[in-house]
Parts: structure tokens; sequence; C-alpha cells
């Protein structure tokens, strides 16, 4: 169950990508789109939103002319530290295995 909802959560093909982009700062959506090659406008829209409303990504609005709108990670999004690390290491093993057969 506990797995499952942490699939759930950070699952699929762009969450994980669109929090290691905005680790470190706050972008801007169509910076933000530069980042990740691949993604189009409208996943990269619905990915925000889920990831802010399950706590890791803050939308920020600034009115004035023009109206700015930027992402930044959340403090709760500091939580996936050690699952992101543990995904990087199995990473670079499992490069290795594959590049040593």
């Amino acid at each position: 169950m506990n797995l499952g909802d942490a699939l759930y959560v950070i699952g699929g093909k762009w969450k994980l990508r669109v929090i290691i982009a905005l680790r470190g700062n706050t972008s801007r959506f169509n910076e933000l789109q530069r980042t990740i090659p691949g993604i189009s406008a409208k996943v990269l829209s619905n990915e925000l939103k889920d990831l802010e409303l399950n706590g890791f990504v803050r939308r920020n609005v600034f009115t004035g002319t023009p109206v700015v709108v930027e992402y930044e990670l959340t403090e709760y999004s500091n939580t996936l530290g050690t699952v992101l690390q543990s995904l990087s290491d199995w990473g670079a093993m499992h490069r290795a295995k594959i590049m040593n057969k």
C-alpha cells in the first residue's frame, strides 16, 4: 500500500524530471519546459498541478504588468532526497551492468 501511494504521487515519466529541474531554483513555465526535453505544455501543466496538489511544488503569482508565474519546490519536496539519491545510485549500477554485457 505504501509503495503504491509513493508510485502514485511521484511515478510516471515526468514527475521526477520536473522535481529535478526545479531543484535549487525557481522557474517560469516556459523556462521549465525548455529544461525538460520532450515534455509538452499540456503535460507539464498537468504535472505541475499534481505536484502542487501533493505539496511538492509551490506556484507563485506576481501581479503586475505582465503577470509573472514562477514555480518552486516546497520544503516537503526535500523528503524525496534519499529517494532521488537511491534512484541515482541504482541507475549508475544498472548502466554499468548493461554496458559490461
